[in-house]
């Protein structure tokens, strides 16, 4: 298999590496580096505000998703949820968006178009993982715990439609105190994606 997983029984280890300023449309965000000493994978963090003062901290761990995020897809809602994370962290003044590389559910960029081939043929995106040989979800959010131990970011309310999430990142370590709905994106094209995210993965989704 050409792309490693993360071994679900040994620790990552992440180390930060610089700092920077980060102008957007939302506006300017601090962008923080880190990397993973084993498989090298990089990721980053933006913050706005003081996320260091002990308080609850209103997140996003978004995981990578170029076709979504950068190639502007409809076949899912991730670009969306993106934008109107920046955007809900710009308007409370506060808060930290966590880009995670771990395309795909982890399954990578290349599995991934494999699975939007099945999609194209009629499997639905938990099936398409399946036929594929990988599990609906294999996303390591532990990397995550140590980015937030990094910006001594306590506790976060979390932007996400996926109840089972919170349990992952409880189970990772992290204190989650709240869930914030993140409604946006519904499309004619990806009406079939959301609703099996709703049925078999358990988000909670607008019809």
């Amino acid at each position: 298999m050409a792309v490693q997983y993360p071994n679900p029984q040994i620790e990552p280890v992440v180390d930060y590496v610089a700092s920077c300023k980060l102008p957007t449309p939302f506006g300017v965000f601090t962008m923080h580096g880190f990397e993973e000493q084993d498989s090298r994978r990089e990721h980053v963090v933006l913050t706005m505000g003081d996320v260091a003062d002990g308080l609850p901290v209103l997140a996003r761990l978004h995981s990578e998703c170029l076709t979504g995020d950068a190639l502007f897809s409809l076949r899912c809602d991730c670009g969306f949820q993106l934008e109107a994370a920046l955007d809900a962290i710009a308007k409370e003044g506060r808060g930290a968006l966590l880009y995670l590389r771990q395309e795909g559910r982890g399954i990578g960029l290349i599995n991934k178009i494999r699975a939007y081939k099945l999609q194209d043929g009629g499997a639905d995106t938990v099936e398409a993982n399946e036929q594929l040989g990988f599990p609906a979800d294999m996303r390591d959010f532990r990397v995550a715990r140590h980015m937030l131990d990094a910006l001594n970011i306590k506790s976060v309310r979390v932007m996400t439609n996926n109840p089972r999430k919170l349990e992952t990142l409880k189970n990772a370590g992290i204190d989650v105190v709240e869930r914030v709905p993140l409604m946006v994106g519904r499309n004619p094209h990806n009406d079939h994606y959301l609703d099996t995210k709703a049925a078999k993965l358990g988000h909670m989704l607008f019809s």
